[in-house]
């Protein structure tokens, strides 16, 4: 197996949608991949990395795959990491390789649309977040929003932005579509207790990389064995737990579209 000189381990991880409750669907993913990886003279973990810090695994020389967000891959990762392919899932609010968030208040306010919420507390993940912050900003924009009457409570992640919005901690929040899905399924209460007002616009979804000192054929072999592994029958419980469908077919340049927004709100 091929391990590039004077690297540290191998390391993969994919944090993204990595819920408690579909932690065991996506290493049973992983092994599949690493399996394929193996046999192709790759060097791969076992296991994926959930200790470590995600911005560590991302920049990490070892790094097999991971996910991230196109927000930081189209900025502070651009150049430092490689794209092997963007996840296409099977969720409302999914369309091919593009995504779009839920806008979400809770069942009992009047607001119908973003343009006419009135209580502004507007739960966000992390300002690095296209789903939960970029695109919430964007589309309060849209909706002539003055931005700076916004009371912006970070959350953290997109579950825990579902539970402040719930909890009338915050008053709307920007949930990612598959976020959402599983919000549906694994955190019904809180879910339940709130209504969506509407949706932002499909933008490319989050990608899978690799490390940037990857050979050009390393990556296409890494490419290869995930395709491979999402038409492999063995996964079809993990991938219909994991709601992800196939690989599609975007490059790095479609990224530039969300580091264009997001130059907008520099």
């Amino acid at each position: 197996m091929t391990q590039l000189p004077g690297l540290a381990a191998p390391v993969a991880s994919l944090p993204m949608y990595d819920w408690p409750e579909v932690q065991e669907a996506n290493q049973s993913l992983w092994t599949v991949i690493a399996e394929r990886l193996h046999a192709a003279g790759i060097a791969a973990p076992l296991s994926l990395e959930r200790r470590r810090e995600i911005d560590s695994v991302w920049r990490d020389e070892g790094l097999v795959l991971s996910q991230t967000c196109g927000l930081p891959f189209s900025t502070r990762l651009r150049g430092q990491v490689q794209l092997i392919g963007t996840p296409i899932y099977d969720v409302p609010g999914c369309e091919g390789p593009c995504y779009s968030s839920m806008i979400v208040v809770r069942s009992d306010d009047s607001a119908e649309t973003l343009a006419n919420v009135e209580r502004r507390r507007f739960a966000y993940n992390s300002t690095d977040s296209l789903s939960g912050f970029l695109a919430l900003r964007a589309a309060a924009k849209e909706a002539r929003i003055d931005t700076d009457s916004i009371d912006w409570v970070e959350t953290g992640s997109h579950r825990a932005s579902i539970r402040a919005v719930a909890g009338n901690v915050a008053d709307l929040a920007a949930i990612d579509a598959l976020c959402w899905a599983f919000a549906l399924r694994y955190e019904q209460e809180a879910a339940a207790s709130l209504k969506v007002i509407g949706s932002t616009p499909l933008r490319p979804g989050p990608p899978l990389i690799t490390a940037i000192e990857r050979r050009e054929d390393e990556v296409r072999t890494i490419r290869a064995a995930i395709k491979e592994a999402l038409d492999d029958p063995a996964t079809q419980a993990a991938r219909e737990v994991l709601r992800i469908v196939s690989l599609g077919p975007f490059d790095e340049w479609d990224y530039g579209l969300i580091a264009a927004l997001g130059r907008q709100f520099a």
